[in-house]
């Protein structure tokens, strides 16, 4: 499937929207938290269990990531989103059948497997043509995409919660709502495939805005090479701390909530936690988009420090505090949220800065296998935690204590190793061709 060359005088400002109808589907996936305790009442399942398709869906995200980063390069924006359209699709389309048959293994299967293939495809098929289309501000221009998968929930979070009001949180219930959302996604996908556009290799005559800068200017290292130096590992370490940390939050938000206020005068509701959910993809779509065009400012490594460090700070704060005031527990976890998001959409720019855009997708396919890790750490630990600090008795906030005291001991471990990234050595440089080489270049990769 040949990417579309955009003609002359095709806008830049298009590709975003089309890059987003994707992000804003796949982002689905942080509405889980809402599924989480209709299908432990529906199934019998333990908090543990039910983080499984969650959890499986983000290590396929990044295994689909690092193995498809060089296809997508390869094929194009419009082959990626097209295969991401079927697998995540099909993905809660499988889960309604293990839904409605309650069979778990179908909806970790379905859910986990084949629509976590789907959000990997996904995530990363509009990044390095928006990177090519906006040179000038990368961060900008991945934050806004990005910021769709981060703000997916805040649409997925309400309406899920809404159907399985009307449809019954039974299985059939929560059958409907994933063959719902199954086809729903489907067709606004659709839409992106359509609308992406690949840059030209030259600028239009009589064009006031870059259509397509050349791939090979400056600092460039390919994808073979990058893995293989320090500073991509890391920054991969800084990856899967501040993503753990976040997705720590993010996966149990809604029951969390629910257990730090539990003995409070003021218990939070079912619909008020769908609400605290769909608060957090907010803060999280915010961030995607308000911190990385900041780090065009202010540098990559400066904002990572912001992320790394004042997350450990809001972490400290909820697990002192953060039972005795609603207000400071949201606050905080609405930060730590923001910086979520903000560190996934700052790091394709960041990988820009250090590698080049040569084949800067390939390269942030690979690095998302932090996000693999992060996905099996985090849950892991926050629930993990929480099911056996239930079995000893404790109840409401005691439950968080011990695994937010690990979270910010991995918050600090990711600050570290964010000090350590340097410039890369140019001994991993590709050799500058000469003009005509990398117009050539430029053609082959976008055909």
């Amino acid at each position: 499937m040949s990417p579309p060359m955009a003609p002359p005088g095709w806008s830049r400002w298009l590709v975003p929207p089309a890059a987003l109808s994707i992000h804003l589907s796949i982002g689905q996936a942080y509405a889980w938290s809402v599924f989480k305790p209709p299908l432990e009442s529906a199934l019998g399942l333990s908090g543990t269990q039910s983080a499984l398709p969650f959890q499986l869906g983000i290590v396929m995200l990044g295994l689909s990531a690092a193995f498809g980063g060089t296809l997508v390069e390869r094929n194009g924006p419009r082959w990626a989103m097209t295969v991401a359209l079927i697998c995540f699709s099909s993905g809660l389309l499988i889960a309604s059948l293990g839904a409605a048959t309650e069979q778990y293994w179908l909806i970790v299967f379905g859910y986990g497997f084949v629509g976590g293939i789907g959000l990997g495809i996904g995530y990363i098929s509009p990044v390095s043509t928006l990177i090519k289309w906006f040179p000038d501000r990368p961060g900008m221009a991945t934050g806004i995409a990005i910021m769709g998968f981060g703000g997916g929930a805040l649409i997925a979070s309400p309406w899920s919660a809404q159907m399985l009001e009307s449809f019954g949180s039974d299985s059939s219930g929560i059958a409907l709502a994933f063959l719902v959302h199954g086809l729903s996604y489907a067709v606004f996908m659709t839409l992106g495939v359509l609308l992406v556009r690949v840059p030209r290799g030259d600028k239009p005559a009589g064009d006031d805005e870059p259509s397509g800068p050349s791939a090979l200017s400056g600092v460039q290292v390919s994808a073979r090479s990058a893995v293989r130096t320090p500073q991509f590992w890391c920054l991969w370490v800084v990856l899967c701390m501040n993503v753990t940390a976040g997705i720590g939050i993010l996966e149990k938000a809604a029951p969390m909530i629910k257990d730090f206020f539990a003995d409070s005068s003021t218990p939070v509701s079912v619909s008020a936690a769908a609400g605290f959910v769909a608060l957090l993809s907010a803060a999280n779509m915010a961030g995607r988009i308000g911190w990385s065009s900041t780090s065009d400012l202010i540098g990559r490594k400066n904002i990572y420090r912001v992320y790394l460090g004042v997350g450990a700070l809001m972490y400290a704060s909820i697990a002192w505090f953060g039972d005795s005031s609603k207000p400071l527990f949201i606050i905080c976890a609405l930060v730590i949220l923001s910086f979520y998001g903000g560190g996934f959409a700052t790091v394709p720019a960041y990988l820009k800065d250090l590698f080049g855009t040569y084949q800067v997708g390939a390269i942030h396919g690979r690095l998302l296998t932090a996000w693999s890790t992060a996905g099996v750490l985090g849950p892991l630990i926050v629930n993990w935690i929480a099911d056996r600090q239930e079995e000893a008795g404790k109840h409401g906030s005691a439950l968080y204590g011990l695994s937010f005291a690990i979270m910010i001991g991995l918050l600090a471990v990711g600050f570290a190793a964010n000090e350590l990234i340097r410039p890369v050595h140019p001994r991993h440089h590709i050799p500058a061709p000469a003009p005509k080489e990398a117009a050539d270049v430029q053609r082959e990769q976008s055909v």
